[in-house]
Formats: C-alpha cells, structure tokens, sequence
C-alpha cells in the first residue's frame, strides 16, 4: 500500500495511492485510517513529505561496498546522526543552495524506513512490528563543511540547512528489501545504483540498535545511509532517487536569492 500526504485547495489530507488516484483517508496515518469514500486525481495535489518524523536518524559506513572501496572498517554498531525537522523537505521541492561559501553539496540516495509505533530498546525479534514502511530520502550534504574545522566535525550544520532532507513520495508498506534496489539519476543519467541487501545492518537490526536507550516516535525516520556514487549536486540539476515499489524522489538544486 502506497500512502502519501498532499496538500489540495489549501486543505491538507493523506491517502492510499491506488494507480494515478488518491483514496481520501481520515483519522490518523499510523492508527487505523478509514477511507472517506472521496478521490482526487494525484495530478491535481502537491504531495507533501509523507509523514512529519520528531527526527530522521541518518546511517554513515552501512554499505560493505563502499567501505571496501574507501578503506573503512565495518562497524561493531550503527554510525548515525541527526537531521532536524527544519531540514525536510517535500517531492518536488527546490532544494536551496545557503550560500556559495560552503563549497560543494553532495546528494545522497537512500532507502528511509518509517517507524510506526512508539518503542524504545525494540528486541530484534519484535522490529519489524515497529516498522510502518519505507520510502525515498536524499540527505544532502553541504560536504566541505564537515571537516573544514580539524578541531571539531561538524555534522549536524553540514546536514541540517533548511531544506537538506527531501523525502518521499510515499510510503510503501510492504518492500522486500532483500531485492529493493536505490538509485539516483541526475539529469536523467544514472550516477548510483546498488542494493539495499548490501548493508551492515538491516532494516530490523537498525530498529532494534537505535532504539537503545532512545525512544523512537511514530513518524520518525531511520535513513539508512547511502553507497557508491553520491557526486556534487549542481545548481538547476534534478536530482531524482528511486527505489522500485516505491517511486521517484524528485528535486532540483536552485541559487538562493
């Protein structure tokens, strides 16, 4: 099942995508919603981010590819930060640059997993009745600021301009993950692709070990890192990340005025 949050006529809802038209649901996302019997051509609404996360949780080293290829151990635990609510963004969302000041940003396809219930110190066994669904993410990355203070990595501003976490479409419900594959396309050429089996950690293992000691609220996300090919996004560039079952991610980069 596809579910998206739209905005239509000033008035703002969420669905089930059922081919191009929209069930109009009522009640809440996450809690049993029941179908009001309206429908609305998808063209004709703005798809909003598919849920409003407390915090997205991002994963750094999760893929053994891209370790190998840049000499990077494999993590004893999951490598993560936060990205803070000022950073989302929606489908189709221009992605502001802050300023040319900070250097190069990098896109980055990844696979987002939405948490459904309440929980803390999640047993692996339970994780997967945590997980609502999945959907499309793209952390950017203002990625010359990370380190341009050797005293002190600067993850959290590198990560949280307004803006730096575009996610969506939708939410898929159902996605075999053993086969799910990301990519990206820039311009309409393809710059990653690479499967979401190859990480460190699964999409339950992830739940289970960040839930330790911290609570993850209904709506949150755990972006689960990218692989190979995240590349400088330039200005008046689409950026679109897709992952097959779920659909594309599409944002352009623009100068800010």
């Amino acid at each position: 099942m596809k579910c998206l949050r739209y905005s239509h006529q000033g008035l703002i809802g969420f669905g089930q995508l059922v081919g191009d038209t929209l069930h109009v649901h009522q009640g809440l996302l996450f809690e049993n919603p029941q179908p009001t019997g309206n429908t609305l051509p998808v063209s004709e609404v703005e798809i909003l981010a598919p849920c409003q996360p407390t915090k997205v949780l991002a994963l750094w080293n999760n893929f053994k590819i891209a370790a190998e290829k840049n000499g990077w151990s494999a993590p004893a635990e999951p490598l993560y930060f936060l990205k803070s609510p000022n950073s989302y963004s929606h489908h189709l969302q221009a992605v502001i640059r802050p300023s040319q000041e900070i250097g190069r940003v990098v896109y980055e396809a990844e696979l987002g997993i939405v948490i459904g219930r309440r929980g803390r110190d999640i047993p692996l066994e339970e994780a997967a009745h945590y997980i609502f669904g999945y959907t499309c993410v793209n952390d950017v990355t203002a990625v010359e600021l990370l380190r341009s203070d050797t005293s002190f990595e600067q993850w959290t501003r590198a990560k949280n301009f307004d803006g730096f976490t575009p996610v969506g479409p939708y939410i898929e419900t159902k996605l075999d993950c053993n086969s799910a594959i990301v990519t990206a396309k820039v311009n309409g050429r393809e710059r990653q692709n690479y499967s979401v089996s190859d990480m460190f950690f699964s999409p339950q293992e992830l739940v289970s070990k960040l839930s330790r000691g911290m609570t993850l609220e209904v709506g949150d996300i755990i972006s689960c890192g990218t692989s190979l090919g995240a590349m400088p996004w330039q200005n008046e560039t689409l950026v679109e990340v897709s992952i097959e079952g779920i659909g594309t991610l599409s944002n352009t980069m623009k100068e800010s005025t």
